[in-house]
Order: C-alpha cells, then structure tokens, then sequence
C-alpha cells in the first residue's frame, strides 16, 4: 500500500456543503485558557501548589545527575529541540503549502504559532514574582515555558495545514516531540513541569481558534471518513497516546508513593514524577485535538 494510500475499496472523501458550528472549538479555547489560569493560580499563589513546585525543585537536583547519565551530545541534542522544532516545523508547513496550495491555512497557523509564543513571552513577564507562602522556593516567576510554546506550536502549525486523515499520525508524532521537548527543559533545569502544562495549555488555546478558522475557510479539503480509512488515520495513533499516558500516570503514582513512604530517599522519583505531569499533559491534550479536530470533517462527510 502506498504511502497515505487509501484501503482497498475505501470511498473517496467529498466535501460537504452546510454550515460549521464553532460551539466545540470556542469552548474548547475557553477551557484551555481556564486551565491555564488555574494551573497559575494553583501551583504558584498557593501553598499546596508551591510545596508541589518545591518537589519539583527536588527533582532538579535528581535532573542534575540524569542530564550527566544522558551524556554531553544527549545533552547538546535536547539543548536544541527547540529550535530545531522551528525549523522542522517551517519547511514541513511550507512543503505541504506547496504542495496542496493551502497558503490561507498556512497563514492562519502561522499566526496560531506567533499569538501563541508572544503570548506566552507577554504573560510570562506581566506575572509578579511567586508569593511567599512559606515554602522553600525560588521566587521568579517561569511559567510558562517559551521553549514548550515553541516546540508545541510549531507541532501543531503542522497538524493545522495537514490533511484530515493525516491528522492522527500528526498529532501522535508531534504530540511526542512536544512532550520530549517539554521534558528536556526539566532535564535542563529550565522549568518546572508546570510551566510545561501551561505552555501546552497556551498552544491549546490558540489552535482550536485556527483549528476554527482553518475548517471554516477550507471546507473543500476538510472532510474525511473516519477513522481507519488510511495508515494514518488509524485509531492506533490516539490509542498509543491513551496508552503512553496511563503508563505515566502509574509512574507517577508509583513514584509519589514511593516518597511518601516513611524516612524515603529518593533517587530518581521526583524526577519520574516531574517528566510524567508533561508526559501525561502532552498527550492527553494531542488525544483532544484528534477528536475534536476529526468531528467536523466526518460529520461534514457524513452529511454530505
């Protein structure tokens, strides 16, 4: 079968011709800036939330240790995922412009990606110094974190120009470079995971209102048949989000009852439980983009 090559007897996609309903992708936004909020005034203004933050400055120290265990050139290479995020990100935008002609789809997602990153530099320097409440922590605020803005969205620039029955494979791949470029600002000791989540949440926020905008003025070339109709549009891709996101989530559980534990020393848990908030937040939110994003275009095929 070739490459993004139909199933045998599959029928071919054909746009639909009714209106779209924005209600999902505003309300999406909508949530994504209300976490957002929340996850600022939860782990930096109260004090369950910087004690949190405190384990997290914990796992600097375990960070410390792994970042020489990975090596100098391991280093060096996650030194620079986000940059090169940018790049990738960029000519892949631009070859499928090219190539399927999309250029209003293009300049919206690019416009996605540019609100995203001014809007996270803005906010991160309009936010005071975190509150003393306490609890042994550095004061400056880092949240969120520019170099997860910058990896996520230009990810998600991707998923936004490519075809509907790409956008499952996109956003499993593009989800993981995501959350590994998340991960390499903890293994850096750049940030906090929560500053992760709020970048995510950021990029969250502004992809649903192009995601919008680009199924709105695109009509022609949104629609598919669902899930399964190509390689990549299988339901593999989200399932193996569903999947990796579990396994974080039992480390995580398995790590914080390990430092709950009486007279615990840890060796790596704090660390294991920092990478599996941004484990566990990246794909979980590349699961809701394929949903939300994959409704439209097969209720359009559907109705057509």
């Amino acid at each position: 079968m070739g490459f993004g090559q139909a199933q045998p007897g599959a029928a071919p996609a054909r746009p639909g011709r009714f209106p779209l309903h924005p209600g999902l992708f505003f309300l999406t936004a909508a949530l994504a800036v209300l976490g957002l909020i929340s996850t600022y005034l939860y782990f930096v203004r109260t004090t369950t939330g910087q004690y949190i933050d405190d384990i997290d400055e914990s796992a600097l120290v375990e960070v410390a240790a792994a970042k020489r265990g990975v090596g100098e050139q391991t280093s060096h290479f996650l030194d620079a995922l986000p940059v090169t995020s940018v790049v990738i990100g960029a000519l892949l935008v631009l070859l499928i412009t090219i190539w399927r002609k999309r250029w209003l789809a293009a300049a919206i997602a690019l416009i996605a990606m540019g609100g995203a990153n001014l809007s996270t530099q803005l906010l991160k320097a309009s936010l005071p110094d975190r509150p003393d409440r306490g609890v042994p922590t550095l004061d400056l605020n880092s949240l969120p974190s520019g170099h997860s803005t910058l990896a996520a969205s230009s990810a998600v620039a991707v998923f936004l120009v490519a075809s509907p029955r790409w956008r499952p494979f996109v956003a499993f791949a593009g989800g993981s470079y995501a959350v590994v470029s998340g991960t390499s600002t903890l293994i850096n000791q750049w940030h906090r995971p929560a500053d992760v989540l709020a970048a995510y949440l950021m990029v969250g926020a502004w992809s649903a209102l192009a995601g919008w905008a680009i199924l709105r003025w695109g009509k022609d070339w949104n629609s598919w048949q669902g899930f399964g109709q190509y390689w990549v549009s299988s339901r593999i891709w989200p399932l193996l989000s569903v999947l990796i996101g579990i396994g974080a989530a039992a480390v995580a559980v398995f790590s914080l009852q390990a430092l709950a534990a009486p007279k615990a020393i840890s060796s790596n848990n704090y660390f294991l439980a920092g990478a599996a908030m941004i484990v566990i937040s990246g794909y979980l939110i590349s699961v809701a983009g394929v949903l939300l994003f994959g409704w439209e275009p097969r209720r359009r095929s559907a109705k057509r």
